[in-house]
């Protein structure tokens, strides 16, 4: 390609800096949570006693599970069943562990699992063990195979619509038309498929990105190496992605990242909670949390809740991670990023 040309390459990534290297593998832990001032706590009636709910979330090394999406869920559960008992396993995204753990957890007498799959086909057996042993399954985030009694996740053809968007709205107007590279989610990962198939930029999929079955590990090889050699050839390089890194928040206020997809985690964490209390308590579970159905790729048609995402921009990054307690301004505005959080109105 002739450096005289002036092409424009728009990446969409779904960017997991990871902020914590440290792994759980398959250490287990119980957490007690913390209460607060929320619902009042379902009533010890009978036939009730204390409910054992199992969080098993998928790895570690990603910043959400371990700072946003495990404490917001044991504090909701606590919230609402004060004298639940909660059993946490992290996977340390190793497939079969998780399968141990499920088995482990229901051993333990879990109630109910609110289960991230590190694998959602793998995982079959394990939740057609627990379903035999008359345990509850909530599918969190990604959409597991197997007879799940609920699943919880955000609109993913959405999120995969915000990113082929802003991609598009980038390149929109440019010279030669611009080109478009979209490094894709894990082909493994059920809502990552929904993303990727509604992304209309997705000209080359895993282009970018050759070991696209770990994006926590790869995308942020590839997106600085796009950018390096963006730099080295003259070319402009609108980037986008999803999730909310802080990273990336501080990139999008610099303008160094047009947009990511931010998904409103504590809704997500709510209603999971939500759906584990009910089950765990022989309650039915509310058609207004689950007002959907939706087919897993075992064929079963499983209750459903999903959870519009938002395009963030530097324009609402205040309205969004700020307000919903994510990242304090403090967090986001280190020195490097003073002027460009004045210019947002952070500061």
């Amino acid at each position: 390609m002739s450096i005289g040309l002036r092409r424009v390459l728009a990446v969409t990534a779904a960017i997991s800096l990871g902020l914590g290297a440290a792994s759980c593998d398959s250490a287990s832990q119980s957490s007690s949570g913390g209460s607060g001032g929320g619902p009042a706590p379902l009533p010890a009636a009978a036939g009730r006693g204390a409910g054992r709910i199992a969080l098993l979330l998928p790895e570690a090394r990603t910043t959400r599970y371990e700072q946003f999406d495990r404490p917001l869920i044991e504090k909701k559960i606590k919230e609402l069943a004060p004298d639940a008992q909660i059993d946490y396993y992290n996977a340390g995204q190793d497939a079969a562990v998780q399968q141990t753990q499920i088995d482990a957890a229901v051993k333990k007498g879990a109630k109910v699992l609110i289960l991230d799959a590190v694998d959602a086909k793998s995982i079959q057996a394990s939740i057609q063990k627990a379903h035999d042993a008359g345990v509850r399954v909530v599918a969190y985030d990604r959409l597991a195979q197997g007879p799940v009694d609920a699943y919880v996740s955000f609109d993913n053809r959405k999120v995969g619509e915000l990113r082929g968007q802003a991609a598009a709205a980038a390149v929109d107007g440019k010279a030669d038309g611009g080109e478009t590279i979209t490094t894709n989610d894990s082909p493994a990962d059920p809502s990552a498929v929904g993303s990727n198939a509604a992304d209309p930029s997705a000209t080359a999929p895993n282009a970018a990105d050759p070991n696209a079955a770990d994006p926590s590990a790869t995308a942020p090889n590839a997106v600085g190496s796009n950018a390096a050699d963006s730099e080295a050839s003259g070319l402009s390089v609108p980037l986008t992605g999803q999730d909310f890194q802080l990273d990336g928040v501080q990139r999008i206020l610099a303008g160094a990242q047009a947009m990511s997809v931010y998904k409103p985690l504590k809704s997500e964490a709510d209603v999971a909670a939500q759906l584990a209390v009910d089950l765990a308590y022989g309650q039915e579970i509310g058609g207004a949390l689950v007002p959907t159905t939706v087919t897993s790729g075992s064929s079963d048609k499983v209750p459903t809740g999903l959870i519009a995402p938002v395009a963030l921009t530097k324009d609402n990054v205040k309205a969004t991670v700020v307000a919903d307690g994510l990242y304090t301004v403090a967090q986001i505005c280190t020195p490097d990023y003073a002027a460009a959080c004045s210019a947002a109105g952070l500061q």
